[in-house]
């Protein structure tokens, strides 16, 4: 999901730079997991907070975003031609 939205906010990017950009700010999310002061605590408790930075650091969501991310790049260098070409 990640990989799509830069995607589409920068269209004209080489998707190695999308996969690099993507994987940063995923990555960034989990890790920032692993901080618990107060104020991210109560940010957590939100709807927003609970969705967009989770509950807890689980080294197998890095894994999984990283597969998911390799996963789309692959399909897009080899099987989507960009008009813009």
């Amino acid at each position: 999901m990640i990989y799509l939205l830069i995607r589409m906010v920068f269209i004209y990017k080489k998707a190695s730079q999308i996969m690099v950009i993507s994987l940063a700010i995923c990555y960034s999310i989990e890790f920032l997991q692993l901080y618990q002061g107060n104020w991210m605590i109560e940010l957590r408790k939100t709807l927003f907070g609970r969705y967009v930075l989770g509950q807890e650091f689980i080294w197998t969501d890095l894994v999984a975003y990283t597969f998911g991310i390799i996963t789309i790049f692959s399909i897009e260098k080899n099987h989507l031609k960009p008009k813009y070409l």
